[in-house]
């Protein structure tokens, strides 16, 4: 039996899975800067400073602040000050709201980022079939009202239902996000649903731990992809694989 005869609904990740970023952090900071007539921060310095900076509001003001009920932009404003902060540059107070706002303006755009060649294909081919598609991402309410929809994943086209850490107030790797994906989709039974992901720790681990079957994507040949393989999950190249696993295979994932 193949196991899509099994299935009546798939839920997907988002970033890494069906789109990418597309360049460096430091472009986009780099061209925020020129725009107000600053030279460009050092790369390096700016990603080293966001990935602090990121880590500390993630701790303090999990899912963007939604239990403290912090405005998006809010959030991100201080994320992004912090992070221009440890990497060693602090601008005036309406300088850096300039440079924000071109920053906040890009990354709320579907320009620093790439859709998968496959992504639309496999999201059609799977509504087509009859199955739910839910989105299930660590991600602000801005990928799921602006950015996707400005890439072509619009909602009710390419996918059913979405679960967004920033709406939910609940993150991968917290098993309570796939429980609300599961109510979100009718609450069908975790069996009858396929979780894609590209992380065993917020992807795979929590979805198979409340029932779900579960694969990996390896889209950048990650090193961690073998330890993957070795400690049981099914570690596939793109969503093309994933079609003719789901079409042809017999495999338990």
């Amino acid at each position: 039996m193949s196991l899509i005869s099994k299935l009546r609904c798939i839920t997907v990740d988002v970033t890494g899975t069906l789109i990418a970023y597309k360049g460096e952090l430091g472009d986009y900071y780099c061209m925020a800067a020129k725009s107000v007539g600053l030279p460009c921060p050092d790369y390096k310095r700016v990603h080293d400073g966001f990935k602090l900076a990121y880590t500390d509001m993630a701790k303090n003001y999990p899912c963007f602040g939604h239990a403290a009920k912090m405005p998006n932009i809010v959030w991100w404003k201080t994320c992004v000050r912090n992070s221009f902060i440890k990497a060693g540059y602090d601008y005036d107070e309406e300088t850096f709201e300039k440079i924000f706002r071109r920053i906040y303006a890009s990354f709320g755009s579907s320009a620093p980022y790439t859709i998968f060649p496959d992504s639309q294909p496999f999201l059609r081919w799977a509504r087509e079939k009859g199955l739910l598609v839910g989105l299930v991402s660590n991600a602000e309410y801005r990928y799921q009202d602006v950015i996707l929809p400005a890439l072509g994943l619009d909602q009710g086209s390419k996918w059913d239902f979405g679960v967004f850490s920033g709406l939910e107030g609940v993150e991968k790797p917290d098993p309570r996000i796939y429980e609300i994906a599961l109510e979100r989709a009718g609450n069908i039974a975790p069996e009858e649903v396929l979780h894609i992901g590209d992380s065993m720790r917020k992807d795979y681990r929590p979805a198979k731990s409340v029932g779900m079957h579960a694969l990996l994507l390896d889209r950048f040949k990650t090193p961690d992809a073998e330890e993957w393989r070795k400690s049981g999950a099914v570690v596939l190249p793109d969503l093309v694989s994933v079609q003719e696993l789901l079409t042809l295979g017999t495999l338990t994932c």
